[in-house]
């Protein structure tokens, strides 16, 4: 496989963003490669991730987003705000033994992203909560 010039600029660019889905590359790259388009930018992903200099994570909805292979972790994903934060893949290891011993199971943890609630949105929510019911059903006064 040869490097064109398309290829180490799509390699570049996800390296400069650590974490990118194809739409982002390929804006970055148009700054000082105008003629790149989002088809190119696609199939160098794909080319990328083939030889393990890349790797893509789905974060929800839409088009996956990529990093360089050696940034291993787990994303965390609020559904609420669409906040995303990582933790190490190592955080997991408690289910991958799990898993490996109950169903034969080999965990990739750091493809990995995980739904919820970020600790902002649950502060929010519990500070806006009603207060809890009496026994009877009532409001407390």
């Amino acid at each position: 496989m040869r490097m064109t010039p398309q290829r180490q600029l799509v390699l570049d660019a996800v390296r400069e963003m650590d974490h990118a889905t194809p739409e982002q590359v390929c804006r970055r790259i148009q700054h000082t490669a105008p003629t790149v388009n989002i088809t190119t930018v696609y199939r160098a992903l794909d080319l990328l991730e083939e030889l393990g200099l890349v790797r893509h994570t789905h974060l929800g909805h839409g088009a996956p987003t990529y990093s360089v292979e050696e940034h291993e972790h787990v994303h965390l994903v609020c559904h609420r705000c669409g906040g995303i934060d990582e933790v190490p893949c190592e955080m997991l290891d408690g289910l991958a033994r799990s898993l490996d011993e109950q169903r034969g199971f080999a965990l990739d943890a750091s493809h990995l992203a995980l739904s919820g609630t970020c600790r902002d949105c649950r502060e929010t929510d519990a500070g806006t909560a009603d207060p809890p019911a009496t026994a009877d059903g009532k409001e407390p006064t």
